[in-house]
């Protein structure tokens, strides 16, 4: 986990040590803090002369052997050990805030696009609400540790060697009170660190399924209300909710025992020096300024230990966000892509089956022997049973997913062997619902091939049958559009939809029942765009309603993972077979009027 830290942090070594001399400096000036008191209470009021060490004020500045010379040196010392830490402190923060945000933006992002070369078999598992909470909360507790905790560690260490050499050169007896508790104190930290690791582990994933419900109330927002059921929604927001702040509670529960326990600590040190330094001060072996100096070290050593033991819980939040995060960076369900894959160029669009196999899970198969090629230029429609694995069949043609078995050729080429850039350049989609991303009309058009000239954005809406609607939007192409396209109706951004592949100008198309969910006047005006895209390209079309279909080159039949028939609509209808029952089933109208059963009186 650490090693996934220094990787983020390598990029800013130079900052980093900027933050390390600054920190130097403050730890510097934090144990110079206490003399200038010393030197009132001992030498100002003492015997009224500078120390031997000081004497260079005497001679530099001008600064009398007297206690108001002596207290002038100590309030000037004060003063500059305040600007000289201040200004460390500028520089520590401002630097740590800095490597902080840039680390967790070169986080999230290389987590994004790891998430984006995932195939689309991970998301069939993964929960969008925890990708979006890794995404969030974790990298922000990582980004919180990288910008300050980590160098914190390592000052507080120094800051601690340093302070127990000074004590002991101070009193080393005394020190030896403060060095024989801390092992107990380090011993009761780990010993607690288990516990804050589970209870931080715990409040992460209730923080998640929080996140889940949201995400997926929002987007259902549609459906809820058509529902009537917000009640139940909010229910589920409630209970989820409720369990974040149970476990926050319980977290916290464990959290705040440490603190207590190390306030005690140090009291029962402090009062311990204190008792024994008054017997010593009046026995004369001690001056009062020594033990001041001595109490104020105690203190500043009990600091950097406490704050080691604080960061017990950081340190845990930090290690949950990691693992979650390592969680997403070490999935490897990547589509693979040969050393030496070859790029597809412009193909003529001739699509092989070759005894293709495919499962989402081992256990249950799709596809267990697909074998079928369609033509350059074909129309062909997929039909079959709900399960049969229409769906599939077209998501293996752009790698969604690899075959387990066979392969799939295109223009006789294993697409296996090619990169998935260049198979997916040439194939364009047209899906049931046509996803719209945050930005204007135009933006969405072009979103099938960036760099798209304005013409050609508005040639593409005409032959999609939508400049028409488009013209009349206030902003025209320049229209923003709502959330996924909601400001917009199932037919406009169907043609949207079928412009953006137009744009895309891809030999091989791909339909997947573009017009199922549209009212007759959006569905004409959607076939006629349809028919525009495609002339001279090779189209697989999933049908659910036949009559999309009846003019097909070819119709081919999936059921129980094979291609159970192959041909025309009046081929298949004549064969009497599978084609023909789902044809029966969708034409066939029943009687108007029922006749009534013979138990029923008419009146």
């Amino acid at each position: 986990m650490m090693s996934l830290v220094l990787k983020l942090l390598r990029p800013y070594r130079g900052w980093l040590v900027i933050v390390f001399a600054a920190m130097m400096v403050e730890i510097a000036m934090s144990l110079a803090a206490p003399w200038p008191l010393k030197l009132v209470l001992d030498d100002a009021l003492g015997h009224h002369r500078l120390p031997e060490w000081a004497e260079w004020a005497h001679t530099s500045l001008g600064i009398d052997h007297h206690t108001m010379g002596v207290a002038l040196f100590a309030a000037l010392a004060t003063l500059a050990i305040a600007i000289l830490g201040a200004i460390a402190t500028y520089i520590d923060n401002y630097y740590t805030t800095s490597i902080g945000q840039w680390v967790a933006n070169d986080l999230r992002i290389r987590i994004y696009a790891h998430l984006h070369r995932l195939s689309l078999g991970y998301y069939d598992s993964a929960k969008t609400g925890t990708l979006m909470s890794t995404i969030t909360g974790d990298v922000s507790t990582v980004q919180g540790f990288a910008s300050s905790s980590t160098l914190g560690i390592i000052v507080d260490l120094v800051t601690i060697l340093f302070m127990v050499g000074l004590m002991f050169w101070l009193d080393w007896d005394f020190t030896l009170i403060a060095i024989g508790v801390t092992p107990f104190l380090l011993m009761f930290v780990v010993r607690f660190k288990k516990a804050v690791k589970e209870a931080t582990r715990e409040v992460r994933i209730k923080q998640s399924e929080v996140l889940a419900v949201v995400q997926e109330g929002l987007g259902s927002m549609r459906a809820v209300k058509a529902f009537g059921r917000e009640d139940l929604e909010i229910g589920h927001m409630e209970k989820a909710s409720q369990a974040a702040v149970t476990a926050a509670l319980k977290a916290r529960r464990v959290k705040s025992m440490l603190s207590p326990v190390v306030g005690v600590v140090v009291a029962l040190c402090t009062a311990i020096v204190l008792w024994q330094g008054t017997a010593l001060i009046i026995a004369g072996t001690m001056t009062a300024g020594a033990l001041t100096v001595y109490l104020a070290y105690l203190n500043k050593f009990f600091k950097p230990v406490k704050d080691l033991a604080g960061m017990t819980s950081t340190i845990a939040q930090t290690t949950v966000a990691l693992e979650r995060i390592q969680t997403i960076l070490s999935a490897d369900d990547i589509i693979p892509q040969r050393a030496d894959a070859a790029h597809l160029h412009q193909v003529r669009g001739e699509i092989t089956f070759d005894h293709v196999a495919f499962g989402y899970a081992k256990e249950a198969p799709v596809l267990t022997d697909v074998c079928f090629t369609i033509k350059p230029g074909q129309v062909v429609g997929v039909v079959g049973p709900t399960g049969s694995g229409k769906s599939t069949v077209v998501s293996l043609l752009p790698r969604f997913y690899d075959p387990t078995a066979g392969r799939v050729l295109i223009d006789g080429i294993d697409i296996s062997t090619c990169t998935l850039r260049s198979v997916r350049s040439q194939i364009g989609f047209v899906l049931q619902e046509t996803v719209l991303f945050r930005g204007t009309i135009r933006e969405n058009i072009a979103y099938g091939r960036p760099g798209a000239s304005d013409e050609e954005v508005v040639a593409a809406a005409k032959l999609a049958n939508a400049h028409e609607f488009i013209a009349r939007m206030p902003y025209g192409y320049d229209s923003p559009v709502g959330e996924r396209g909601d400001t917009l109706s199932g037919g406009q951004r169907q043609r949207i939809g079928i412009a953006r592949a137009v744009i895309r100008n891809s030999p091989i198309m791909i339909l997947d029942e573009p017009t199922a969910a549209l009212d007759t006047e959006s569905e004409q005006l959607v076939i006629e765009g349809l028919q525009r895209l495609m002339k001279g390209r090779t189209v697989i079309m999933i049908a659910h309603r036949l009559s999309t279909i009846r003019d097909a080159d070819k119709i081919i039949v999936l059921k129980d993972g094979v291609v159970a028939e192959e041909g025309t609509n009046d081929e298949l209808i004549a064969l009497g077979g599978v084609y023909a029952e789902l044809h029966r089933i969708q034409f066939e109208t029943p009687p108007a009027h029922p006749p009534a059963p013979e138990y029923c009186e008419t009146v």
